[in-house]
């Protein structure tokens, strides 16, 4: 949902003791983080993984397939920002605002001298529904469902804070969030996202100061 590093989404694959898919999953994880999905061929993870193409195909038919298996493994590993939405142990206004920090886990990466610093990606979600642009492509419907899982939460925590219209106010938050997202990619910033945190914050003090 949020800013990702290579770091963060992957790890390199450990030799064929471990299971096919996951050796595969790993794989193609550290390739999409380093060289994108579209330049990286099903080939290609099969030897990174390593596995036979026989092997590959039983476990992913398409290419697709094993896209949208990546990204389903990072919305539920804690990878993304959903799970900084989901602490019930932090109060809602500090679970939004962590939508503007370095993604769960990545603060070191944020904090590392340029040399040692990941490649910053993004959200991988919007970097998915931009390689596969079709509306009706399968992975661009995953990432527009994961999308809108991030403004469903996000609504919920300010109608938390009880202010008028939260469903426009989780709008604007998650749109700065990922505005931020898709600049830190661009600019290899992992922690561009304080510039966006400051105009939340803007954002939830007028409409805290606009409820009845």
């Amino acid at each position: 949902m949020g800013t990702t590093t290579a770091a963060s989404t992957a790890t390199a694959p450990q030799g064929r003791g471990r299971g096919g898919r996951e050796r595969i999953l790993v794989a193609a994880a550290r390739l999409f983080a380093i060289q994108g999905i579209n330049a990286t061929g099903m080939e290609q993870v099969a030897e990174e993984a390593p596995v036979s193409k026989r092997t590959l195909y039983a476990h992913f038919r398409t290419k697709g397939d094993l896209v949208i298996a990546h990204l389903q493994g990072l919305a539920s590993s804690g990878a993304t920002l959903e799970s900084v939405l989901t602490r019930e142990d932090v109060p809602p206004r500090e679970r939004i605002l962590g939508l503007f920090g370095p993604p769960p886990g990545d603060a070191a990466s944020a904090n590392a001298a340029p040399k040692d610093a990941a490649p910053v990606r993004g959200c991988p979600f919007i970097d998915a529904a931009a390689e596969f642009p079709d509306p009706q492509n399968a992975v661009h419907s995953y990432a527009r469902e994961q999308k809108l899982r991030m403004v469903e939460l996000v609504t919920a925590l300010v109608a938390e804070l009880g202010v008028r219209e939260p469903a426009t106010l989780a709008e604007q938050l998650v749109t700065l969030a990922d505005g931020a997202a898709s600049r830190a990619m661009v600019l290899g910033e992992a922690d561009y996202g304080r510039h966006a945190r400051a105009a939340a914050e803007i954002l939830l003090v007028h409409a805290a100061a606009d409820t009845p």
